[in-house]
């Protein structure tokens, strides 16, 4: 059988659910750690990933960090020269600075402490007004990304996990129709969007839950985090195939 392509978020998906959920998914993919191709695909840096690899029983074998604005891949974190120019190209040199000038008009937005990559993160804690800052650099040609009722990202036009996650598999040879995609808030949403067979866990912020109604390729599970993906890698790694992996599982869903 081909390998499966595991591109999953982190916080709250690969990460969350309990001690024992997340040491069963571990488990199950290091016991087939040829069959698996892992990738990260967070918001996190990619310092916190390469520390996170060293902690982690199973590694992953690329990653894709800071909401789809930074890559690397292999167990040196090495970059992708082919996504590395592709993200520079769509940040413009002054772009910190024009985003500043938006940003200072709204004290309700907070920098976060730590992040890298092609973009500026902030804490929001007014909606209203998140909204209206956003609406203001997307004028300037940025993209802005809300979820999980705190986070505010500032990214280049066009880039989020999900259309990063499509280069860095053309990059590196790797079929979309065996990829499983995985995630809990609206950050990551942009996977869902490509097409790639995808998985909700069950504890998915309710935006998302909204946002992928309409998307038939993804298969919400009702199990959390790490019990979650597991329960949709075992069904897809199994089946091989998208169709049946997803119109399997439409009666289930409809029950739950």
């Amino acid at each position: 059988m081909p390998k499966t392509i595991l591109a999953t978020d982190l916080d709250g998906t690969f990460l969350g659910g309990s001690e024992a959920q997340r040491a069963a998914l571990y488990a199950w993919i290091a016991q087939r750690r040829s069959e698996i191709v892992l990738i990260f695909v967070s918001g996190r840096g990619l310092d916190f990933m390469r520390q996170l690899a060293r902690e982690l029983p199973v590694q992953p074998d690329h990653v894709i960090g800071d909401v789809g604005t930074s890559v690397a891949t292999g167990v040196d974190f090495a970059p992708l020269p082919a996504l590395d120019r592709w993200l520079d190209a769509a940040w413009p040199a002054d772009a910190l600075r024009q985003i500043e000038a938006i940003v200072a008009r709204h004290p309700t937005l907070q920098p976060q402490p730590h992040h890298g990559g092609r973009r500026r993160s902030y804490f929001y804690g007014h909606a209203p007004a998140a909204q209206v800052a956003a609406s203001q650099l997307r004028q300037l040609g940025f993209d802005t990304l809300m979820s999980d009722n705190q986070y505010f990202d500032v990214l280049p036009h066009g880039v989020q996990k999900g259309s990063t996650l499509l280069r860095t598999l053309a990059a590196l040879g790797l079929p979309e129709h065996r990829t499983l995609v995985a995630g809990d808030t609206l950050n990551d949403l942009s996977m869902f969007q490509t097409g790639l067979t995808g998985v909700a866990v069950s504890n998915r912020e309710a935006g998302l839950e909204q946002a992928i109604t309409p998307h038939r390729n993804v298969y919400r599970s009702a199990q959390p985090g790490a019990a979650g993906v597991l329960d949709a890698l075992q069904r897809f790694h199994q089946q091989g195939d998208f169709n049946g992996f997803i119109s399997g599982h439409r009666l289930s869903q409809t029950a739950v």
